[in-house]
C-alpha cells in the first residue's frame, strides 16, 4: 500500500487521539502519512523531561514542516479537525493537533496553557508515571492525588478549551480530575486493568468516573498494556485491542470508547530511552522486553494482515458503532470542550 491512503468506502474516519513522533526538531512529520487521509491526529510534543522552551521548539518545527506540505492541515477549530460535512480538501489531507503528556513543560505557569493552545495544543495530562507539582502518577507507591496546583491546572484547561487527560496518572489523580472538571475529561490512551493488570491501565471506577463526566477512553495498541508484547504477536495485539473496546462498551456504553494507539514512530529510540531512564520508567515497562505497538495500518486494515475495524465488525459491532469508536465519540466531546 502507498504511504498515504484514503480511508476508503466502507471504512470509518479515524480520530487518533495520541501518537508519537521523535521528540526532536529533526523528526520527519511525513511519517504521519502512514495514517489515512481524512484522519485527525493528536501528536505528542513533550512529557516530563521537556522544558517549555523545548516543547515550544518542537511544536513550532512540527507546524512549520506541516505547513509546507499540502497533505496536512493544522487544527484551529473542531471543524478543522472533524468537519460535520467532509470536503474534498479535508478528505485528501491529514489534520494535526498536539498534546502534552505531562504538565512539566508548563514549568508551573498556567498562562502557558494558552500559549500552547494557540499553537494547536488540545490535550494535556497532569503527571507522567510519577508525581510532580500537579499530582501523582500511575507508578507511584503512595497516591496523594491532585495537588492544589493540579486542580488549578484542570480548571485552566477547562477555561482555555483543552482536554484534561487522566492517562499515565494515578488512580486517585484520575478520579480527582473527574471531580474537578466541569466538562468531559478523557483518558486519551488507556486500557482496562480488569483485562490486564498493568499499573498503566485504569480501574473500572476510573473509567466510570470519566464516563460520568461525558468523557471518552481511547484504547491503545501498546503490547505491554495489552498483555501481548511478543514481537510476532501482531494479530494478537489487534485482537487484544478489540477485547478492550468490547469490555469498555459493555462497562460504559459504546459512546465512551475511542482509539488512541500511542504508536511511536521512533520505537527503537524510545525503547533505548526507557532502558536508560529508570526514574521515569519502572521495571513494569522493561521486564516484557522491547515495546511493541499496533501500527497505523492495522487500525483500519490498510495493509495485508489484521485490522481492528474488521475485527470489531466480525464481533458484531455495527457500522455506526465502529464510526463512533474510530472518531465520532472523541469528536463529540471535542465539540463540548474545545473553545474554537
Amino acid at each position: 500500500m502507498s504511504p498515504q491512503q484514503s480511508s476508503g468506502a466502507g471504512r470509518p474516519r479515524l480520530w487518533e487521539q495520541h501518537c508519537c513522533l521523535p521528540l526532536l526538531p529533526t523528526a520527519d512529520v511525513t511519517e504521519l502519512l502512514r495514517y489515512p487521509t481524512g484522519s485527525y491526529l493528536s501528536v505528542n510534543i513533550g512529557y516530563s523531561p521537556q522544558t517549555t522552551r523545548e516543547s515550544l521548539e518542537l511544536v513550532t518545527q512540527f507546524r512549520r514542516d506541516a505547513l509546507t506540505d499540502e497533505r496536512f492541515r493544522l487544527v484551529h477549530s473542531i471543524e478543522d479537525a472533524w468537519p460535520e460535512v467532509p470536503t474534498a480538501e479535508t478528505e485528501s489531507t491529514v489534520a494535526l493537533a498536539f498534546d502534552l503528556e505531562d504538565s512539566a513543560p508548563l514549568e508551573g505557569d498556567l498562562d502557558n496553557v494558552e500559549l500552547f493552545y494557540e499553537l494547536g495544543l488540545r490535550s494535556l495530562l497532569p503527571s507522567y508515571n510519577y508525581a510532580n507539582a500537579a499530582g501523582c502518577g500511575c507508578l507511584d507507591t503512595e497516591d496523594t492525588g491532585l495537588t492544589g496546583y493540579g486542580r488549578d491546572l484542570i480548571r485552566k484547561l477547562n477555561e482555555v478549551g483543552v482536554f484534561a487527560d487522566g492517562s499515565h496518572c494515578s488512580r486517585r489523580t484520575g478520579l480527582e480530575i473527574s471531580e474537578t472538571t466541569t466538562v468531559p475529561m478523557i483518558y486519551s490512551h488507556s486500557n482496562f486493568a480488569a483485562l490486564w493488570a498493568h499499573p498503566r491501565n485504569i480501574t473500572d471506577d476510573q473509567a466510570k468516573a470519566c464516563a460520568a463526566t461525558g468523557g471518552v477512553i481511547g484504547i491503545n495498541g501498546v503490547g505491554i498494556f495489552l498483555g501481548r508484547n511478543e514481537a510476532h504477536a501482531r494479530a494478537e495485539r489487534v485482537a487484544a485491542m478489540a477485547d478492550h473496546v468490547a469490555y469498555g462498551a459493555e462497562l460504559l456504553g459504546i459512546e465512551h470508547i475511542g482509539v488512541a494507539s500511542d504508536f511511536s514512530f521512533d520505537g527503537d529510540e524510545f525503547n533505548a530511552v526507557i532502558g536508560s531512564m529508570p526514574e521515569v520508567f519502572s521495571e513494569e515497562f522493561t521486564k516484557y522486553g522491547p515495546l511493541t505497538w499496533v501500527p497505523p495500518e492495522d487500525l483500519l486494515g490498510l495493509a495485508e494482515g489484521p485490522g481492528l475495524d474488521a475485527e470489531l465488525a466480525a464481533r458484531g459491532f455495527s457500522e455506526a458503532d465502529r464510526a463512533a469508536v474510530f472518531g465520532g465519540n472523541f469528536a463529540r466531546v471535542a465539540r463540548q470542550v474545545w473553545r474554537d
